[in-house]
């Protein structure tokens, strides 16, 4: 499998009577090393999120709590992923738009990237993505 193709990674899950529990370390579950985690929570009925791609940084998506729909586009074809399972977690490699959206009530996205933050590493102009994805397809 192309590692740098968009894809569910399975994390792991301790079963436990008093609740479960999902980890991330050393590189262990992931295909790059953690410089940064955000989380986003609290996002009103009908909101979208995303809608940028980014140069250089990837990233592992995961609904820690509720669902919501990554829908990633690659300049050729949309592909939409459902998140609602806190043990699995979508590897988003650069250079996909992605727009985040349907979110449930409660629920929390957590984002872990490869690089810190820099608005260098995002294009937020869809159009422009466009014609650079078309660049690259070519």
């Amino acid at each position: 499998m192309d590692c740098k193709q968009p894809r569910i990674i399975s994390l792991p899950k301790i079963y436990d009577p008093r609740g479960n529990l999902t980890f991330v370390q050393d590189n262990d579950q992931i295909p790059f090393n953690i410089a940064r985690v955000y989380w986003t929570y609290d996002v009103p009925a009908g909101e979208t999120r995303g809608a940028h791609s980014h140069y250089k940084s990837e990233e592992l998506i995961v609904a820690t709590g509720g669902s919501f729909n990554v829908n990633l586009f690659d300049g050729e074809s949309w592909e939409t992923y459902t998140l609602n399972r806190p043990f699995e977690g979508l590897y988003v490699p650069p250079g996909y738009w992605r727009t985040l959206d349907n979110f449930s009530s409660g629920s929390v996205c957590l984002v872990m990237t490869s690089t810190p933050y820099s608005e260098d590493d995002y294009e937020r102009d869809y159009e422009k993505f466009k014609r650079l994805a078309t660049k690259r397809h070519e």
